[in-house]
């Protein structure tokens, strides 16, 4: 198996990086069965993201995490060990959004279709997506869970954990000048040391249970808040995507 602990190299915006959880605790093992790891190859590079159970045969994470071949971890908490309530599967398709672009990261979402179904059970499930395509209001408390780096230095075996509250669009436009209110949301508040930042990319931001955010980009010293992708804004497309791929044997 390749090296799971791998720093993430993918082309963002000036001053941006990928997600890391930085101020976060480890989480109870199997307590977010949704999470999944995402093993990317390409020519010349090998890298990491987050992502999530969506469909017994999807997982979502962000566009950026593209690449040329993908294997996905479900069921893990500890990395580094090779635990019986895991589950490895190559990605048959992965789809990002038509009108993903990699210079400002707007519309950054993606769909994998796992080659297999999983295997539900108690480390190993889907999370709930939006309803409608209301949006979450500012102040409301929400999960961000990952094996990213938990400081500029150091990095971890075993998923994080760590609880952020929704900020008012203006505290990311002010920020990052690519930001959008309406495929984006702002996250962390700016006086705490807590954020997803490098290695988390593409996990899910889950708010009472419901995912509604995709670990986008920040800034480079990890200072919150950091911009998530928008699940409700990408509905019609999701649901679209998941009628015309149906489940694999």
């Amino acid at each position: 198996m390749l090296p799971l602990l791998l720093l993430l190299a993918f082309i963002l915006p000036p001053g941006a990086e990928a997600g890391k959880i930085i101020g976060g605790q480890e989480a109870r093992p199997h307590s977010h069965p949704y999470m999944a790891l995402l093993l990317i190859q390409n020519p010349g590079s090998r890298s990491v993201c987050g992502g999530f159970l969506v469909r017994e045969d999807f997982v979502m994470t962000a566009a950026h995490c593209w690449g040329s071949s993908i294997n996905v971890t479900l069921g893990a908490h500890n990395i580094q060990r090779q635990e019986r309530t895991q589950q490895h599967i190559t990605v048959l398709r992965a789809i990002r959004h038509p009108d993903y672009n990699q210079q400002n990261i707007m519309n950054d979402i993606m769909l994998l279709q796992l080659r297999n179904r999983v295997q539900q059970n108690r480390a190993v499930r889907p999370v709930a997506l939006p309803q409608t395509e209301m949006s979450v209001r500012p102040g409301t408390l929400c999960t961000v869970a990952g094996w990213g780096q938990v400081s500029l230095t150091q990095r971890t075996n075993v998923l994080q954990e760590v609880m952020l509250r929704v900020q008012r669009d203006q505290k990311c436009s002010s920020r990052f000048s690519t930001y959008t209110s309406q495929t984006q949301l702002c996250v962390g508040n700016p006086r705490e040391r807590k954020s997803a930042f490098r290695g988390d990319s593409g996990g899910p931001l889950v708010c009472n249970n419901v995912a509604q955010g995709i670990v986008s980009y920040g800034k480079q010293n990890g200072t919150p808040p950091a911009v998530f992708t928008k699940i409700s804004s990408f509905l019609p497309w999701v649901k679209r995507i998941m009628r015309r791929f149906k489940p694999q044997d």
